[in-house]
């Protein structure tokens, strides 16, 4: 069975969704991220994606006090993204409550600050966002492109020991007009042990089924939610 991962992106504390990580197409959804990660918890939803996208941008932890209060306050378990760069952050992440932490940045700026982390903490503990433009990756919010390929920056992290990665092809985030399944199709065969999680686009119970049909492990949902594409009880299937 897929797992569907609710999305709730941070900005000022505040629930947010961008268009294809474009910080000038920022729409709020709910003033408080904790009661929307409760209506997820209370339509039986265990999962959640939480991204500091102040963090990302600033390339630290700004929204630490958002994270903390979702981890204490609710049962789900939070993979969290957005602005890890140091040995700090990752002691505030995993001390804010986070079950799991993903790498996007700093995978591509400092590979062996990333080795040293899947040493310490275990590589269930850890997961690789690649997140691609024309299959190229993508840094620093998704503002800055680089000429990496994303299937290479997958394979020197498999390689190490990753068992687990996201990735979300950015011309498709947002924009609730599909998710990339030929992207996906090629990552999973190319990867088919690792545990494949799809991001962007995903706008409809239809997609998520043809995504499990596809082998994948897990689908973001972000938008789709917010704009009322798919109900919270369309999930029940899944759960």
């Amino acid at each position: 069975m897929i797992t569907i991962y609710p999305a709730i992106d941070v900005i000022e504390g505040k629930c947010v969704r961008l268009t294809q990580g474009d910080y000038s197409q920022k729409k709020i959804y709910n003033a408080d991220p904790l009661d929307m990660a409760k209506r997820f918890e209370q339509h039986g939803l265990k999962y959640l994606h939480l991204v500091d996208l102040d963090g990302a941008r600033e390339k630290r932890i700004v929204n630490y006090r958002v994270i903390e209060r979702i981890c204490s306050k609710t049962t789900l378990v939070v993979d969290f993204g957005g602005g890890i760069a140091s040995d700090d952050d990752m002691r505030i992440a995993f001390e804010c409550g986070v079950s799991q932490v993903n790498i996007g940045s700093v995978a591509v700026k400092n590979r062996d600050l990333c080795l040293r982390w899947i040493e310490r903490y275990g590589a269930e503990k850890i997961i690789l966002s690649a997140d691609a433009r024309q299959e190229k990756v993508l840094v620093s919010g998704w503002q800055e492109g680089t000429d990496i390929w994303v299937y290479d920056l997958i394979e020197q992290y498999q390689e190490a020991g990753l068992q687990q990665v996201a990735c979300t092809d950015i011309d498709c985030d947002g924009m609730m007009q599909g998710a990339s399944h030929t992207l996906y199709a090629k990552l999973h065969e190319k990867f088919p042990k690792m545990k494949l999680t799809a991001s962007g686009g995903v706008s409809s119970i239809a997609e998520i089924e043809k995504l499990q049909e596809m082998g994948l492990h897990g689908a973001i949902v972000g938008r789709a939610i917010y704009e009322g594409a798919i109900a919270l009880e369309d999930f029940l299937p899944f759960l």
